[in-house]
């Protein structure tokens, strides 16, 4: 008895040829993305200005080291309620987000770090706030029996310290990439989820006689015997 043969699905990987795709065109996206905003992106300028922390007469050295900690917590508040803002020529806001401040654990020296659109303007923040950390611990020096010491002013910067637009594009082609190897660790299970539905839809092989396979053969119903008359005997 001649069957049709029955029809085979190749794999969701291979007949979706056109989903691997998805990775370059994610790595080239990305790229374009973040060299766009490299070459939109107004470039910063960061100026760093250093101060150190001294005891006084008769004090405990070892104090200077707390009190650099302190100073380096408080940098920015003291140089918004002090002149900072106004040497700067800066918003309080301004100082705030764009000034930060930090300390080392081995010598009383907090280092300010300044970021701006232009190299003077950072300048200026930097030994801004360097200045009202000076004046502020003049101050109170007969209380804390240390006073803060400008070591380092800052200087202008000649780079920008943001990330240049190859450095952007390099970095969105290398997101871009990672997001798309994720979609394609999603989409084959889906793919073959719908696979082996349509295949499980598919109907069932049918022979050449016209009539449809099914799970048992057709068992034959008994023959019915007939009964004949026997001869009489003469």
């Amino acid at each position: 008895m001649n069957t049709t043969p029955t029809r085979t699905f190749p794999p969701a990987g291979l007949r979706l040829p056109g989903r691997w795709a998805v990775l370059p065109a994610a790595v080239l996206a990305g790229a374009v993305l973040g060299g766009g905003y490299g070459a939109l992106k107004t470039p910063q300028y960061a100026a760093i200005s250093y101060v150190i922390v001294v005891p006084a007469e008769k004090s405990d050295p070892a104090a200077a080291l707390g009190f650099a900690q302190a100073y380096g917590r408080v940098a920015t508040d003291i140089a918004v309620t002090g002149d900072a803002q106004v040497w700067a020529g800066v918003t309080a806001d301004t100082l705030r987000k764009s000034v930060q401040a930090a300390t080392s654990p081995d010598a009383p020296m907090i280092s300010i770090t300044a970021r701006a659109e232009k190299p003077a303007k950072a300048v200026s923040m930097a030994d801004g706030v360097a200045r009202a950390l000076v004046l502020n611990s003049t101050h109170v020096a007969g209380s804390t029996g240390v006073k803060v010491v400008q070591f380092s002013r800052a200087t202008k910067p000649v780079a920008p310290v943001s990330p240049s637009a190859p450095l952007s594009a390099l970095v969105g082609g290398c997101a871009g990439g990672l997001l798309g190897g994720l979609v394609l660790l999603v989409r084959p299970k889906r793919g073959a989820a719908r696979g082996e539905a349509r295949h499980s839809r598919q109907p069932a092989a049918t022979p050449v006689g016209g009539t449809p396979a099914t799970g048992s053969a057709a068992v034959p119903a008994p023959a019915v015997a007939s009964h004949q008359p026997e001869p009489e005997a003469v």
